[in-house]
């Protein structure tokens, strides 16, 4: 009997212990770690360095550039804007467009993708796959590459699910060529002849830009459904899992991975300061060296984070669904100010002329078990240094709330797609 009871007082400090330390690793995962400046941080590169955007591609993929910074130098856009010219969609733009050749180049939702003519908005071409497209399309040496889901309504997880990614001549829509792989919800990302991109198929993809050849694939432990970013010849890219991988861009060899909060990464990786930043929808955003693959530091800040982070000035930006938008200090993680948003933040910022463009969804997170913010589908221009609203427009929704080339600024809202310019004036005016 005292054996017995050795034992099971044994039995029960195990289980007692054991309890203890799954409480811990929970609490560990969620708690937050604040960063330093000594640590792989890498202040001399900053991302706003005096640039000017190709005349004839100005705006050339989802993000701007291939660190995906959101960060649109060069441009000297400053509202108040007034309306050019508005096209209609027919249904709903997700993802907004990229601009080059004098054209506008956008998907819409339903299968239907267009070429605008940049300065009148007539649609110079169109086609219609009839499949599902929630993406940005790239552009290089006039061709256009688009990535497709199933076939319209895109029921998820449908078995057998296909998609692809096309290119086409930028002039005429003829395709060129077309690489089959699992459903295609991520941005292409076009570096030198390679293009980048995750897929349903829970892998990611590099394909050579001119013959639509495979060069590799990486197979991740789930759906790869961000965008790709590219820095000193590494891809990043996180999975539905919430892994984030960075890959040997030449050979798809993985260099490192990282696994991060409770939930999933929706939001694209951004690259500045030598470090990768990306929001969980657990809420919190991190931020890892981009060489090491370290947790440098991680910041709760709300109920969701879908929206990706823009970068400027050692400072980074993000929003929540519930009703926030942020600047955090780029080397700490310190948050240097939040202010309200009209309703939740889905869509990355978009950096520009001192200012930080957020959209705000009046639909989305409808069946969130976290608080939500109802408000109306607009954009709104912060200004980067202090968080004052400078500018709003009840237009936007969901991603990246504006584009631009030398001559205008161009910003989805459900289904239009509307052409903005400067008032009188204002052309590059800083308040």
């Amino acid at each position: 009997m005292k054996r017995a009871l050795v034992i099971a007082t044994a039995v029960v400090l195990l289980l007692v212990g054991g309890a203890g330390a799954f409480v811990a690793l929970r609490d560990d995962r969620g708690t937050e770690k604040r960063g330093s400046a000594s640590q792989e941080f890498d202040a001399d590169a900053e991302p706003e360095a005096p640039r000017k955007p190709k005349a004839t591609v100005p705006w050339p993929t989802y993000a701007f550039d291939a660190q995906r910074t959101h960060l649109a130098t060069g441009f000297k856009h400053r509202p108040p804007y007034r309306k050019v010219w508005r096209l209609d969609g027919r249904d709903t733009l997700e993802f907004p467009p990229t601009v080059g050749y004098g054209r506008v180049y956008l998907a819409q939702q339903k299968g239907l993708f267009f070429a605008v003519d940049a300065k009148t908005g007539k649609v110079r071409w169109k086609r219609n796959f009839k499949r599902c497209a929630a993406s940005s399309p790239a552009i290089g040496r006039n061709t256009i590459y688009q990535g497709y889901m199933d076939f319209v309504n895109c029921p998820q997880g449908r078995s057998g699910a296909t998609g692809f990614l096309i290119a086409m001549n930028a002039k005429t829509g003829k395709r060129r060529w077309i690489y089959r792989a699992g459903p295609v919800e991520s941005s292409p990302l076009l570096v030198k002849r390679t293009l980048y991109f995750g897929s349903w198929d829970r892998r990611v993809h590099a394909v050579d830009a001119r013959t639509g050849r495979r060069r590799w694939t990486f197979a991740g432990d789930e759906e790869v459904n961000t965008s790709a970013a590219y820095s000193k010849g590494t891809v990043y890219i996180a999975s539905d899992a919430g892994t984030l991988y960075a890959l040997d861009a030449r050979s798809g060899r993985k260099k490192w991975s990282a696994k991060a909060g409770d939930e999933f990464f929706y939001a694209t990786p951004t690259v500045a300061y030598g470090r990768v930043f990306i929001g969980n929808t657990d809420g919190t955003m991190y931020a890892y060296g981009a060489r090491s693959g370290r947790l440098l530091w991680a910041k709760r800040l709300g109920s969701y984070i879908y929206a990706a982070a823009g970068v400027a000035k050692r400072r980074v930006f993000t929003g929540t669904y519930d009703g926030f938008v942020y600047s955090l200090n780029a080397a700490t993680g310190d948050v240097t100010w939040r202010k309200p948003a009209p309703g939740a933040v889905h869509g990355s910022p978009t950096i520009m002329n001192g200012l930080a463009y957020f959209s705000t969804c009046s639909t989305c997170g409808s069946e969130a078990q976290r608080t939500v913010k109802r408000g109306p589908d607009s954009t709104v221009a912060y200004s980067t240094r202090t968080g004052r609203v400078v500018w709003k427009l009840n237009q936007g929704k969901y991603a990246s709330p504006v584009v631009a080339d030398s001559k205008r600024v161009y910003l989805t809202g459900r289904s239009y797609l509307y052409a903005l310019k400067a008032r009188s004036g204002q052309r590059g005016r800083r308040r």
